[in-house]
């Protein structure tokens, strides 16, 4: 499953502002400098994302973005499905012959998992395990 650009940039965007999370609002040039982002396609998620009550926008000259939730209470599901709808949404219903039932059954069952491993994967669980691997390319141990 390799996901949109518009998905991947958006859960890259959500980790960091879980990374950040308790420090008060990110300005998005710091989001997209550390997660090496087009700083107005983050401009363009963040309206799906605070539609969604995902995230905070604060103006002004301390302002910038945060998450609007603790990152243990979002998972990449919500995540994902702010921006790009419900995974698995909108696919043909199956067709009469034998092979594409089987087909269909392969795919509901491929979709279900998937929505599962987001479902209970939080931003928590992904910055910690981003925290880790930086900690990792940086040539120490964990």
């Amino acid at each position: 499953m390799k996901g949109s650009a518009k998905g991947r940039y958006g859960l890259q965007f959500m980790v960091e502002l879980a990374l950040q999370a308790g420090r008060g609002p990110v300005l998005v040039t710091t989001v997209a400098e550390r997660q090496d982002l087009p700083p107005k396609f983050i401009r363009v998620l963040l309206g799906s994302l605070k539609s969604a009550g995902l995230v905070k926008v604060q103006r002004g000259p301390s302002g910038g973005c945060e998450l609007a939730r603790h990152p243990s209470t979002i998972s990449a599901l919500q995540v994902l499905e702010a921006l790009e709808g419900r995974l698995g949404a909108g696919e043909a219903e199956p067709g009469s012959t034998t092979g594409a039932r089987a087909v269909r059954e392969l795919w509901n069952r491929s979709t279900s998992a998937a929505r599962a491993v987001l479902g209970r994967t939080t931003l928590a669980d992904l910055a910690a395990r981003q925290q880790d691997l930086e900690v990792d390319t940086q040539g120490y141990s964990i």
